[in-house]
């Protein structure tokens, strides 16, 4: 009895010894995908791989992606420099005759200007200012004279900012001319006042001769005659300065001027007005005069 449990105990180990292979190999075997009612294999949980295509990407260096320039951001302001000329046309007449100072001035500019490929103020921006002083033509001497103060820009979409310019010249279709500091001059009357004068002289002298029936008479005639151009120089004032409407000035910027970037970024260079310049007129000189 004892020999048959010794023969059956190493018949099981011997089992053992030669299934132990194959249970290992079973165990790490995956398993089966089971079969679902419609024949077809059911879905089982699979662990993430990586795309070929997508680890050749991964895999390439940074420097080969295609990355976009930086741009670089826009400064808060944009500066017209103090020099800058700007072309005007005037919207209101101006006259020494009935200026006064604190009269409003409205101009519109006619040329857009660009600073470094920019265009910061188109054509078409208004521009006002006031009349700081109108002074008439003297009876004796001096010329009539009209200045001006330009302290506002609106530009078309509407920002407004303060700056200042002074005229250098003005197209007044007359013989307006512009001083220092921006001062616009009237023409001037001396060619006119002489003729005044040597007319009353020279018809004095007539009228005296006739009268007198002599040399003498013809003296005290001409004197009579100077003496009366000259009342009439000294009791007529000179030529008026005019500024038409459509006067055209050109002015200049005194100090820099400040703007907005986010305001003053335009891409179309704008457009003034049309607004017909003034005609070409004569000076107003005082005829001469005969007091006989």
């Amino acid at each position: 009895m004892k020999l048959r449990f010794l023969h059956c105990s190493a018949a099981l180990i011997a089992f053992a010894l030669i299934m132990a292979p194959v249970l290992r190999a079973q165990s790490t075997n995956p398993p089966v995908p089971q079969q679902s009612s419609s024949g077809t294999p059911a879905t089982t949980p699979a662990t993430a791989q990586t795309h070929p295509a997508s680890a050749a990407t991964a895999a390439q260096p940074a420097s080969a992606v295609a990355t976009p320039a930086p741009v670089a951001p826009l400064p808060k302001y944009f500066t017209v420099p103090s020099g800058t000329r700007l072309p005007l046309v005037l919207h209101n007449a101006i006259s020494t005759r009935s200026a006064r100072p604190g009269d409003p001035v409205y101009l519109e500019t006619l040329f857009p200007i660009v600073i470094d490929s920019r265009i910061l103020i188109p054509a078409g921006s208004y521009v006002s200012g006031e009349v700081t002083e109108a002074k008439r033509p003297g009876r004796i001497h001096g010329r009539g004279e009209i200045r001006i103060k330009l302290d506002n820009l609106i530009l078309p979409n509407g920002y407004q900012a303060s700056f200042n310019a002074s005229p250098t010249d003005a197209g007044t279709g007359g013989n307006e001319s512009v001083g220092k500091e921006g001062v616009i001059k009237g023409d001037s009357n001396k060619g006119a006042d002489a003729g005044t004068v040597l007319e009353t002289t020279a018809a004095g002298a007539g009228l005296g001769g006739i009268v007198g029936q002599s040399a003498r008479g013809a003296g005290i005639g001409a004197g009579a005659g100077a003496a009366a151009g000259l009342l009439a120089v000294l009791l007529t004032r000179g030529p008026e300065a005019e500024l038409p409407r459509g006067t055209t000035l050109d002015v200049i910027m005194n100090r820099p001027l400040y703007l907005l970037s986010s305001k003053a970024n335009f891409t179309t260079p704008g457009q003034a007005s049309t607004l017909a310049g003034p005609p070409n007129r004569e000076p107003q000189r005082r005829a001469g005069i005969v007091p006989y």
